[in-house]
């Protein structure tokens, strides 16, 4: 990684624990806070414009509902395996979707983001490049974009083929030290770099199941994403891919009761098979945390997010997405 400090601060969809996620309010104040990098989403809309969201479906992070010319556009698809009802960015063009407005995903954890409801409009990826070239902070240090490809053989089987579309969008604005592409596909990794696209490449995985392009590929055969975790597949994936990112509960140990007691060696593995190790998500509130760091029974509040931001740092990553990104920097601290 070409900066010294570790681990990485990647701004979960912007500093998504203080407003709307996915929104320039959300991203400027990520980088103010101290992020090293941003995460956006990207799903692409009907036009081939490639825009950021949690997901395809969107109805729970903008108005889109309160939109009547839009309530024919409410439909049932199912994406990577899962049946999914609600509206779709690729059955809106650009310009549709530029009339919506951006909601707090999370509510009842984060009512204060709710203030900002209805404020913001939906992002291209192109306005995030934008953003991070005009802010203040770029002046000051290096600013970084860790973009996720997001349903890639979906969209792919829509005629909307990611890779080309984010390297038409990047081709002119990556350099090997501000992007970082990750997605739960490695495919359309490949496809971005044999398109002559720079940067790092991370590969995502779950805790369970398998990669939606290998099931596409070959079915119930499809390799596991913990075989890919084995020593084995980690080699491989060393001579494939540049690092891997997972899930925090992928790398805790927790007694029988739920408490966190340490971290496993997941990272050191990894490490030892040449990989970068993200992991993602570090969250403040009570929800989020182990039993015995949960400060109350109210899930909004904060609990000691320090210990367990610490705790998986001091297992050695290389990078962390943090929804509160001024409190991850203060852990690394």
């Amino acid at each position: 990684m070409s900066t010294t400090i570790r681990p990485l601060v990647i701004g979960h969809r912007g500093a998504s624990g203080y407003r709307p996620e996915h929104t320039r309010a959300a991203y400027e104040l990520a980088f103010t806070l101290g992020a090293d990098a941003v995460e956006p989403d990207i799903v692409a809309t009907r036009d081939g414009v490639l825009v950021l969201r949690h997901e395809n479906e969107i109805s729970g992070t903008t108005n889109v509902a309160e939109h009547p010319e839009f309530a024919d556009r409410r439909t049932s698809k199912t994406i990577d395996g899962d049946a999914i009802t609600g509206w779709f960015t690729e059955d809106f063009t650009w310009d549709e979707l530029s009339t919506l407005r951006a909601r707090e995903r999370l509510p009842e954890v984060r009512q204060a983001s709710t203030t900002h409801n209805d404020g913001s409009p939906i992002l291209r990826l192109s306005d995030l490049l934008e953003i991070v070239d005009q802010h203040p902070e770029a002046a000051r240090r290096p600013l970084k974009i860790v973009a996720e490809i997001k349903h890639a053989s979906y969209f792919a089987s829509i005629g909307l083929p990611l890779d080309e579309l984010f390297a038409r969008d990047v081709r002119e604005w990556a350099t090997a030290d501000n992007l970082i592409i990750e997605s739960f596909e490695q495919s359309v990794l490949h496809r971005i770099r044999d398109r002559g696209i720079p940067g790092q490449l991370v590969f995502l995985l779950e805790s369970s199941g398998a990669p939606s392009d290998l099931i596409a590929q070959h079915g119930s055969k499809a390799r596991s994403y913990a075989d890919h975790l084995s020593d084995e597949g980690l080699a491989q994936l060393a001579r494939e891919v540049d690092g891997i990112s997972v899930d925090k509960k992928m790398l805790m140990l927790k007694d029988l009761a739920g408490n966190l007691t340490g971290t496993n060696d997941l990272v050191d593995r990894a490490h030892a098979a040449g990989l970068l190790v993200f992991c993602w998500t570090l969250r403040a509130e009570n929800r989020f945390l182990p039993k015995n760091l949960r400060s109350s029974k109210q899930p909004e509040q904060h609990g000691d997010w320090l210990a367990e931001f610490r705790t998986l740092m001091d297992s050695g990553l290389d990078g962390v997405f943090a929804d509160q990104p001024d409190l991850a920097v203060t852990a690394r601290g």
